[in-house]
């Protein structure tokens, strides 16, 4: 299959080692260094110190450039460009774990952990829990996420996984939630149940996949695709710096209603 057929079907695709991608890798290392050292940004390590989550962590412009003339650069990015898909960057996430990954998180109840350390912690971005009842809504929709890895760790160190083909599963179940509504309200609407029951159909009929990543290598997933963390295994070794990988998730234009189109 081509790239865009992967990332139609299976909701992901894996790009190989780029050396344009190992340059920008070598500027953003002594930045997230310098993020996770922060004093301003100690609240960002959870789950009793063994994960970062480094949102909006890393101090790249809009083009990704950190400290320097280059901006992110590769295959990747060259794909997206040609699809016609590139979007001005934010501040990247620097999602980082370490041994013991997971402990509970703050504030987490004990049936969130489980699923946490039994369903790593499967999730789509931008489906936003609130409030007491933590109800569900599309609160932040993107247009893909685009991962990048900055240390070396083992396949088994908490890597990316990824339910292939479940981009499919989760639309049609929102889908069939929203459609009562017309869609310039579905931001407001409560997704809860649909993105529940969504989530059982894929752990039931949809391979998960673990996507264990070099630096060098990037992941791009589909905005739609069921995604999570897996355990650190015991045995597992990485860099001093932990499971490193640098995550970019722009918004989709035009909102929830662009987000849940079949494209």
């Amino acid at each position: 299959m081509t790239k865009s057929q992967e990332l139609a079907e299976l909701g992901w695709c894996l790009f190989d080692h780029d050396t344009k991608l190992i340059d920008w890798v070598s500027a953003a290392l002594p930045a997230a260094r310098a993020a996770v050292r922060d004093p301003a940004l100690a609240h960002l390590l959870q789950c009793e110190g063994t994960w970062f989550v480094g949102l909006d962590a890393l101090p790249n412009d809009s083009e990704g450039r950190i400290n320097g003339p280059d901006p992110l650069q590769g295959t990747a990015v060259d794909f997206l460009r040609s699809a016609g898909v590139w979007s001005d960057l934010h501040p990247a996430q620097i999602s980082i774990t370490y041994p013991g990954y997971p402990k509970p998180r703050d504030g987490e109840t004990p049936a969130a952990f489980r699923y946490r350390l039994n369903r790593d912690a499967a999730h789509i971005d931008g489906i936003i829990a609130t409030g007491p009842e933590r109800r569900r809504f599309i609160s932040e929709p993107h247009a893909w996420i685009l991962g990048i890895a900055l240390t070396e760790a083992d396949a088994t160190a908490a890597p990316l996984v990824v339910w292939s083909g479940s981009p499919a599963i989760i639309r049609r179940g929102l889908l069939e939630a929203l459609s009562p509504y017309p869609p310039a309200q579905w931001e407001s609407i409560d997704v809860t149940e649909a993105y529940q029951s969504a989530r059982r159909e894929v752990f039931e009929t949809c391979p998960r996949v673990e996507l264990p990543m070099k630096p060098g290598q990037a992941v791009l997933l589909h905005r739609l695709a069921l995604h999570g963390v897996a355990p650190w295994q015991p045995d597992a070794q990485a860099s001093a710096d932990g499971r490193m990988i640098a995550y970019f998730r722009p918004p989709k234009p035009g909102g929830v209603a662009e987000w849940l189109k079949n494209d």
